[in-house]
């Protein structure tokens, strides 16, 4: 069985509990918990016919008071870069966190979520920039932590993504 270590990137209060909580349990819970540090959890999974443990590490959030402490991110395999689509600001802390980890630890996968789908009447976000993420070689997913829209398919993304990053590694 394989093991990988995923980190939850992001700004604060953008869904990142609430993405690892709905993927691990399958439950969505309308109470904020600011995380503090990191918060570990594990969930193992089938992708490519191979049995995948993932260790999941939920990171508090960056804002101005708070900036991520990159050593979290050492020995991770991919990251889960998380931005709240009601607020436009989270996607330049998406961007920035990914700029910073690949400077830090050079490239690793990562999966690109624009939570909060269930509330997109109050979109920050014209539909044509995540398409234009795309065609930029981005793996993009909308997701709803509260309804469980596409967030499976976001983690089993990123899996994938490990293995195949994993098969054209020379060791």
């Amino acid at each position: 069985m394989l093991q990988k270590k995923t980190c939850m990137l992001g700004s604060f209060a953008v869904g990142k509990t609430s993405l690892v909580q709905r993927f691990v349990t399958s439950i969505f819970s309308e109470k904020y918990l600011t995380t503090v540090g990191v918060k570990i959890d594990k969930k193992t999974i089938t992708a490519n016919g191979q049995t995948v443990n993932r260790i999941l590490w939920d990171l508090a959030g960056e804002d101005a008071f708070y900036k991520l402490q990159m050593s979290y991110l050492r020995g991770a395999a991919g990251y889960l870069v998380v931005v709240d689509g009601t607020r436009a600001d989270t996607l330049e802390t998406a961007l920035s966190l990914i700029q910073k980890a690949e400077t830090e630890f050079g490239k690793v996968p990562y999966v690109l979520l624009f939570n909060k789908v269930d509330l997109s009447d109050l979109w920050e976000f014209d539909p044509d920039l995540i398409l234009t993420l795309r065609e930029k070689g981005d793996t993009v997913f909308e997701t709803s932590a509260k309804s469980g829209q596409n967030v499976e398919a976001a983690f089993l993304s990123l899996a994938v993504n490990l293995l195949d990053t994993q098969k054209e590694s020379p060791d």
